[in-house]
């Protein structure tokens, strides 16, 4: 497990008076907040438009693919539904984009793409000028932002990148003696709020979360059934409509093939065990981020813990990080109302407010 302290972002959490000179005087301006995820990714528009896409992008293979799906690349679950066609990637792996050493940089290409895209589910006007602020996992390095920065080159007028767990917060308006667990795909990413800018000491960030929970569903199934056939994108699509956490609950049945024949078996308690195997590091970061804290606030911020993001939604999850946290004198989960858009939601917020000094022009 890749478990670290990391370096605060360069915001605010909100402007002071003196600060007037933002985009926001500029009528004809398109806001967006956008929250590029390893499963999906989100737009928030200040027109009103709001999407949701699975952060995939497939590119044709070859000439008949290209006759079959056109030259274009497909987005989302367009890609998935064709990934035998397509070169499929997946840009935000492990929750940044990876650089590469020599040649094309095919993960930095697909999110600019990724971008785009998204950016055109938004239907800015013709000539329109957009300031967009893309919300990026707290364990993302300078480099990592800067590819982040890049990958909105020639699509944004500027950008602004802030932490994701930061940017929930923002969203909801909780900027002070709050901790945020933002449960991903590719990490699990934990701010303390005190009323100023986030320090390094201030967020955790490590690896076991969405992806990690499918590997180990995949592992459990095959143990127990090692002739039924599966993929990894199947067994996703079963915890992302079953995921859970308590003790007792209806049994669950997957159809798997097995020698080309559908089956029915239970995946109850393996389902149940995958997604209880992230909860640990949950607790130990959360325990380390309190023990660290003012010692007049503990109390205060134990009883302040909000869950977001996909991850958040396994049933009975903010329960069990409660029980989890009664050996550090008790505490108060609860879980954001809209755990898809709310990253997407704070960025908005943010790019409204937000002086000119913030961001990075781009054009």
């Amino acid at each position: 497990m890749t478990k670290k302290k990391i370096s605060s972002d360069k915001h605010h959490d909100q402007p002071s008076p003196a600060a007037t000179d933002s985009f926001a005087s500029d009528a004809d301006a398109l806001f967006v907040g956008i929250d590029l995820g390893t499963s999906s990714s989100v737009i928030a528009a200040s027109n009103g438009v709001r999407e949701v896409v699975p952060s995939f992008v497939g590119f044709p293979k070859d000439n008949i693919a290209q006759e079959l799906l056109g030259s274009e690349p497909l987005f989302g679950d367009a890609a998935l539904k064709h990934r035998l066609s397509v070169e499929l990637v997946r840009p935000l792996a492990k929750g940044v984009i990876q650089e590469t050493k020599t040649g094309e940089n095919i993960n930095l290409k697909a999110a600019q793409l990724l971008v785009q895209h998204l950016l055109h589910l938004a239907r800015p006007k013709p000539g329109q000028p957009v300031y967009g602020v893309i919300g990026a996992p707290a364990r993302a390095s300078i480099a990592s932002k800067r590819i982040l920065v890049d990958s909105a080159r020639g699509i944004l007028n500027a950008v602004m990148i802030c932490s994701e767990p930061f940017s929930v917060a923002y969203g909801l308006g909780i900027l002070d003696r709050a901790l945020i667990i933002d449960i991903g795909a590719g990490t699990v990413d934990l701010c303390r709020l005190h009323g100023t800018l986030p320090t390094d000491d201030d967020q955790i960030t490590f690896d076991k979360a969405g992806d990690y929970v499918d590997e180990q569903f995949a592992k459990l199934i095959r143990v127990k059934y090692p002739e039924v056939q599966f993929t990894v994108n199947m067994v996703k699509s079963l915890k992302e409509s079953h995921g859970f956490v308590a003790d007792n609950t209806d049994k669950i049945m997957a159809k798997f093939p097995v020698k080309g024949r559908p089956q029915s078996v239970d995946i109850t308690n393996e389902l149940r065990a995958a997604c209880r195997s992230i909860v640990p590091p949950i607790i130990d970061s959360i325990a380390d981020l309190i023990a660290s804290y003012d010692p007049e606030f503990q109390e205060d911020l134990r009883h302040n813990v909000i869950l977001a993001g996909g991850g958040s939604q396994m049933i009975g999850l903010a329960k069990l990080v409660e029980d989890g946290m009664k050996e550090l004198g008790g505490g108060k989960v609860t879980c954001v109302k809209e755990p898809v858009f709310a990253g997407a939601n704070g960025a908005l917020k943010m790019a409204k407010r937000m002086p000119r000094n913030f961001w990075q022009m781009l054009s």
